[in-house]
């Protein structure tokens, strides 16, 4: 039988999982804040701040009952990591120039960028793309055949 999987504060929990989760967690807290009412209003004079400690207590079985929770029900979520295609994240790069123009240097980037874009995988990809502009704007025949090129869709059309 297959889980039935919702989206709950942006996590992915398993519903019958949810269910028993929010029983545990009603359980323990409910059964703290009774049993410590129950010594508190022998012990404390006021009755209304037996209460209010009590209500404390309650609070504390709330967050042992998420602990316990969490401890029982393992997330749902799968991170699947794949690297892109070059050749699809070179499109990408052409069809924001075409769309907004000129994307800048790298050069002109701060030290922080660009150690951001070596920690990504995307340096060297900016640094293939402006030797592709160099060597665009020295042979401009050539950029228009590499650029009419990837407009090709398979069934023989342009896009």
């Amino acid at each position: 039988m297959k889980p039935e999987l919702y989206d709950v504060w942006g996590d992915t929990v398993d519903a019958r999982h949810l269910l028993y989760a929010i029983v545990i967690g009603a359980i323990v807290s409910l059964s703290a804040f009774f049993t410590a009412q129950h010594f508190l209003l022998e012990w404390v004079a006021s009755a209304q701040m037996a209460r209010a400690y009590a209500m404390l207590v309650g609070i504390v079985g709330c967050l042992a009952g998420g602990t316990l929770s969490a401890m029982l029900f393992k997330p749902k979520r799968h991170v699947v990591e794949h690297e892109a295609d070059p050749a699809w994240r070179s499109r990408v790069l052409s069809d924001l120039q075409n769309e907004f123009g000129d994307l800048g240097r790298l050069a002109d980037l701060p030290p922080e960028t660009l150690k951001e874009l070596q920690d990504m995988d995307l340096y060297d990809l900016f640094i293939e793309y402006e030797r592709g502009l160099e060597s665009a704007n020295k042979d401009p025949a050539s950029a228009i055949r590499a650029e009419s090129s990837t407009d090709l869709v398979v069934n023989g059309g342009r896009s």
